[in-house]
């Protein structure tokens, strides 16, 4: 199975002071698959550098001007929350092109995978604004990458971090081509990804956002798995799947109440893995989003690694001890609105 690892050092050089969003989430990153051997079992590949033509499929040009322009002169902030450094536009630039060198290797099966750990996140970042720590959308723009060079006909997104991928969402809510599945805490930062939000125009319906109720855990998260987001995968049946990864869903995460477990994390994974060789021919790129609890975070994508080498990982942190909430309304409701029908797969 080759893996491949977008990964450069610049990426650190997004310097975002004392902020959640900091270089030493790379850090711990590449320090835990380091620890855990699976370094050594992936290619670490150094991306290069998205095009302002690439960005501007997704961007229009003033977001890319003010973000290189911030830049220049030493940085500042786009808006309360995103931040941006001397070498900001450089790890961003790298950030896009780290998940679109990734997506044309496996478009082209010179790799089966690709995890781009990559910095500054991307799915809050819309046509018009950098959002939410991102500046660019690295997911978007390698999606849409994908479908101008024929790479695929159906791309399948699956955006599980806990906070809603708004910018992926506009970028594509009116692509017949291509199926967004969101599920983030509701109610949460951005107030985006609303049950009744479906998609416009050609593409209605393929939007589907699963907004969460706090504490969910990994059960609920399975129930909606196996009757929401497989049904729905498997009924679109794309070519190729990308994942928004974010681990903010952690139950030790600081920003959110989700409470997955790290064993939850790699199940799901395995779950698309095994999507992704039933349709895909195996390819699937993950790109990183959220996650700030170092050792949560590190283990995350640790077992998303593994489980996209189809090996197991242990849970050294253990399930949440909170109760859990019910999600049987809201598998209900949803799936209603998209003709999900079919029972709970069952799946182990």
């Amino acid at each position: 199975m080759r893996v491949g690892l977008a990964y450069s050092d610049a990426f650190l050089d997004h310097d975002t002071g004392d902020h959640p969003e900091s270089p030493e989430r790379l850090r711990a990153i590449m320090a835990r698959l380091a620890r855990s051997g699976l370094l050594a079992r992936v290619e670490v590949i150094s991306p290069p550098h998205a095009t302002e033509h690439e960005l501007a499929l997704v961007h229009n040009e003033s977001l890319i001007y003010s973000v290189r322009g911030m830049a220049a002169v030493g940085g500042g902030a786009l808006g309360f929350d995103t931040v941006i450094s001397q070498g900001s536009y450089e790890a961003a630039l790298l950030a896009a092109g780290g998940a679109i060198d990734l997506v044309r290797r496996v478009g082209r099966h010179e790799l089966h995978r690709g995890f781009a750990l990559v910095r500054p996140p991307g799915h809050h970042a819309t046509r018009r604004g950098a959002m939410g720590f991102c500046l660019f959308n690295n997911i978007a723009i390698a999606a849409a990458v994908a479908l101008r060079e024929g790479l695929a006909r159906r791309i399948a997104i699956v955006d599980f971090d806990v906070h809603h991928g708004n910018g992926t969402a506009e970028a594509f809510e009116t692509n017949s081509r291509v199926l967004y599945i969101s599920t983030h805490q509701s109610p949460l930062y951005p107030g985006t990804g609303g049950l009744h939000d479906v998609g416009l125009a050609a593409g209605l319906g393929t939007v589907i956002n699963i907004p969460l109720p706090a504490g969910v855990g990994d059960e609920g998260m399975r129930q909606v798995f196996g009757q929401l987001i497989m049904p729905a995968l498997e009924r679109f049946g794309a070519d190729l799947l990308l994942v928004s990864a974010g681990y903010d869903v952690h139950w030790s995460d600081p920003l959110a109440q989700l409470e997955w477990s790290i064993a939850g994390i790699h199940w799901l994974v395995s779950q698309l893995m095994a999507y992704a060789n039933r349709h895909c021919d195996g390819r699937a790129v993950f790109a990183l989003e959220g996650g700030y609890q170092l050792d949560a975070l590190s283990h995350g994508v640790a077992a998303t690694v593994a489980a996209m080498l189809e090996e197991d990982y242990p849970d050294p942190l253990g399930p949440s001890r909170r109760r859990e909430a019910g999600v049987n309304r809201l598998i209900a409701e949803v799936a209603r609105l998209h003709g999900l029908g079919a029972p709970d797969q069952q799946i182990e």
